[in-house]
């Protein structure tokens, strides 16, 4: 009988290793996806096998635990989180303001002298060519028959 207790108990503790929830009242573990490494309060403030303190004192120290670190976790994300998103935000209005609208008007300029340039040698050369197609195929008369 002693011995069933303590593979039991053996059984109970590798389980325990590998679990990473706990209820809070009956303290039975569930088995969570493997895959996500989390830290849980059973990972930071663990009671050995056996000696349990009050469930009082564990729902109180759980809460804390748990609300501790939802706070820790906001206020380290927000203090960095704003300034470097501000100072995103000013770096890429720099770089708007100080490259890419410079770079899109002097585009736009370039392109605009190349379209008069090209405009020119399409009326001298390609305007006469085109014209001269034009009375050839003028004096072109098709004659459509239906023949039965």
């Amino acid at each position: 009988m002693i011995a069933e207790e303590h593979r039991d108990l053996e059984a109970q503790i590798i389980k325990d290793i590998h679990c990473k929830e706990s209820d809070l009242v009956n303290r039975d573990t569930k088995n969570i996806n493997e895959d996500i490494v989390k830290v849980d309060f059973e990972d930071v403030i663990a009671e050995p096998m056996g000696t349990y303190s009050f469930d009082g004192i564990w729902k109180v120290s759980y809460t804390t635990f748990t609300v501790s670190k939802c706070w820790c976790s906001r206020l380290l994300s927000m203090l960095p989180g704003v300034p470097l998103a501000l100072l995103w935000a000013s770096c890429t209005s720099f770089c708007r303001m100080g490259a890419v609208v410079p770079c899109i008007e002097s585009h736009l300029t370039e392109s605009q002298c190349l379209s008069h340039i090209y405009s020119l040698c399409s009326h001298t050369f390609c305007n006469p060519l085109f014209t001269a197609l034009g009375q050839v195929c003028s004096s072109l008369k098709v004659l459509l028959r239906k023949e039965s």
